[in-house]
């Protein structure tokens, strides 16, 4: 028996996976689910064995639920959309459903989840990089336990490595998710992120001032008072985006 799970905002769609699923009882659903962050609190609960995910929802699309999720479960993308089909197979989907699928159409995909199952999940920091949209980040998601949070980039203050984490800091709060900086480095715009020091990704909207530490190093003073330390490529990235206010 293989568990699955259904993730899709109409009802109308989820009723055909289900239907279709009917000739299949070899195929148990566990969990439906409206949105992504009941996708995401299900899978954590259920831990299906496949799942079947809409790309565009409310509150996350199917790309950040995956993230959120991470590997190990085998996905199939069911989408009107056919401009993710390049990054639903980055991301290492089982297969990509066009609506309207027919039956024919969704066996194969099937066939093709039930050979991939015992095959080894890609590691996590690639699938976060796979997820990454073509664009620059706008949001970044982060899952605490059964809760999950969604930080608008433009309130991000900084972000600091932390071994294969990087922590995020918005408004006061920080926040752990698991991915290395230079990825992190990579999604956000360059024009208004900069990386200041090997552990350290600045929002150049909060830097006030640069102020000298010791002879040969410097720090970034940001609105809040925090202060955090530049390399000396950092401080020329900084005097290169920010000119003569440095």
């Amino acid at each position: 028996m293989m568990t699955a799970m259904i993730v899709d905002d109409e009802e109308l769609a989820r009723k055909l996976v289900r239907e279709m699923l009917a000739a299949h009882p070899d195929i148990e659903v566990i969990a439906e689910c409206a949105n992504g962050f009941e996708a995401v609190k299900a899978a954590a609960r259920e831990k299906p064995d496949l799942l079947f995910l809409d790309v565009q929802m409310p509150k996350l699309d199917g790309f950040e639920v995956l993230e959120l999720i991470g590997p190990g479960v085998k996905t199939i993308f069911t989408t009107a959309y056919d401009q993710y089909a390049l990054r639903a197979f980055e991301v290492h989907a089982v297969d990509y459903l066009l609506k309207p699928f027919n039956q024919e159409r969704f066996d194969g995909a099937l066939e093709l989840a039930r050979s991939r199952m015992g095959q080894p999940a890609p590691p996590p920091s690639d699938l976060a990089a796979a997820a990454r949209p073509q664009k620059y980040l706008e949001r970044i998601v982060v899952r605490d336990g059964a809760r999950v949070h969604i930080i608008p980039v433009a309130r991000l203050d900084y972000a600091e490595a932390q071994d294969d984490y990087v922590s995020l800091v918005s408004q006061g709060k920080s926040y752990l998710k698991q991915q290395t900086i230079a990825s992190l480095e990579k999604a956000l715009d360059p024009r208004q992120f900069v990386r200041i020091h090997r552990s350290y990704v600045v929002n150049l909207e909060r830097v006030v001032k640069m102020e000298p530490y010791t002879k040969d190093s410097r720090v970034a003073v940001l609105s809040d008072g925090k202060q955090l330390p530049v390399s000396r490529s950092g401080y020329q990235r900084l005097a290169v985006l920010l000119g003569e206010t440095l």
